[in-house]
């Protein structure tokens, strides 16, 4: 899942940005309002994270301008050092799904972070489950049978959003789009090569094969047999 982080303090910005990555998210951050706008409205995310008080278009402003545009619909949650019930009303009012105030736990951020996106994909459990393999979102453990499969974060990200997707047909656009940061090389061929781990993880030794190339397309995630 791709996260972008629109926040000016830049030691809170590293803080989040780096506990975001070790938790296998791609992300991308602004340091004021107007380059989270251009970074919203121009690139594809699963969610947003979003200071209040900001330079150049302030936090409030920023979200009543997305929830406006193009029917914007990506999950936001504001974090701020702003802790009143009037302000925790203006902010939830102004179109954020969540408010969180600083300082704050970073385990019970990324809960909410995790409830949010459950939501926008329509989805309530902590684990997803195609055929035989179930990956666990609270844990991060993978399974396909009895057996424990390994991933880096990278593995598990990409693999996420296969099993989001799956019987869905999902090109490397999208998947360039979604699980590497703005900073990915489209000309690489880095995605085939994890594709390739994946398979040898998830599919190597059993009968049936849950990934699949479409060629000249992408990939999809699903039980042939299904």
């Amino acid at each position: 899942m791709r996260i972008l982080v629109i926040e000016d303090e830049k030691k809170i910005a590293n803080f989040v940005e780096r506990g975001l990555q070790e938790e296998g998210y791609a992300i991308d951050v602004a340091y004021d309002g107007e380059e989270g706008h251009f970074l919203a409205t121009t690139n594809d995310y699963d969610l947003i994270v979003l200071d209040l008080m900001l330079p150049r278009l302030d936090g409030l402003s920023l979200c009543k301008k997305l929830r406006e545009e193009d029917g914007q619909t990506t999950p936001i949650i504001i974090l701020t050092a702003k802790d009143k019930t009037e302000d925790k009303v203006k902010g939830l009012d102004s179109g954020a799904d969540d408010y969180l105030t600083k300082p704050f736990a970073f385990a019970e951020f990324l809960a909410r972070i995790r409830a949010a996106l459950r939501k926008r994909n329509g989805q309530s459990a902590t684990k997803l489950l195609v055929e035989d393999l179930v990956i666990d979102l609270l844990t991060h453990q993978v399974t396909r049978g009895n057996e424990e499969i390994v991933l880096t974060a990278k593995e598990f990200a990409l693999l996420e959003y296969l099993m989001r997707n799956a019987g869905k047909l999902v090109t490397r656009t999208m998947i360039s789009e979604h699980v590497w940061d703005i900073n990915f090389d489209s000309g690489t061929n880095v995605i085939d090569v994890y594709i390739n781990f994946l398979r040898k993880k998830v599919d190597h030794g059993h009968k049936k094969s849950l990934i699949h190339t479409i060629r000249g397309r992408g990939y999809i995630l699903k039980d042939v047999h299904a």
